[in-house]
């Protein structure tokens, strides 16, 4: 599966489950190439600290690590860094802003600064916006397919944003095999055996 056609996916408003699993594959191998993450390429400390907050409210730690466990800003970060065209990835970091800008509005201070009450209260802001964006994504495609449009329709930033913490959770071994209860490495392989004796 082509990079475009993964990232195409992940914006998309099919669910999670709905994604091929030559996607999950693809992404999962995406983690395994880069080995343990090098540090912060694109997100300065503010945009990491932004959104690790944001992911770790999504996708907190209970009797399993959350989305700071899995590292999802790391593989975030690496989706912005290497995945992302230019134009994707600032438009992503200007989301980033966007969220501060809010929250400076109603609560006189920078998200991360924000009592969780107060996050949360914004993020239910953004995400009923990101479903009204998600809801109406299917019939701008239709129009922009009978204008003959190909270029890529903007994303809602806290759609994309979301979708990345839950792909980013649930391609790491944390959230693949502690939450899904799948392996990423199968524990034996059966090799080729006669139909026949598989039958049995």
């Amino acid at each position: 599966m082509q990079r475009r056609d993964v990232l195409r996916l992940l914006t998309s408003s099919a669910v999670l489950s709905a994604m091929p699993m030559e996607a999950m594959m693809a992404l999962q191998q995406a983690r395994a190439d880069a080995g343990p993450f090098p540090g912060l390429r694109t997100l300065n400390a503010h945009q990491n600290a932004t959104v690790t907050t944001i992911s770790e409210l999504i996708i907190p730690a209970t009797d399993t690590p959350g989305a700071t466990g899995a590292k999802v800003n790391e593989f975030l970060d690496l989706m912005l860094t290497d995945w992302f065209e230019q134009q994707e990835t600032a438009h992503f970091l200007e989301g980033l802003a966007t969220v501060d800008a809010r929250s400076r509005k109603l609560f006189g201070k920078d998200f991360v600064d924000c009592t969780v009450a107060q996050q949360t209260q914004l993020m239910k802001q953004m995400d009923g916006e990101a479903m009204e964006s998600a809801h109406n994504q299917g019939a701008e495609a239709r129009k922009r397919a009978m204008q003959h449009d190909t270029s890529p329709a903007p994303q809602n930033f806290f759609y994309t944003l979301k979708r990345l913490t839950l792909v980013g959770y649930y391609t790491s071994e944390v959230g693949f095999e502690n939450e899904l209860g799948q392996s990423i490495i199968p524990a034996s392989h059966s090799g080729c055996a006669p139909l026949q004796e598989a039958r049995q």
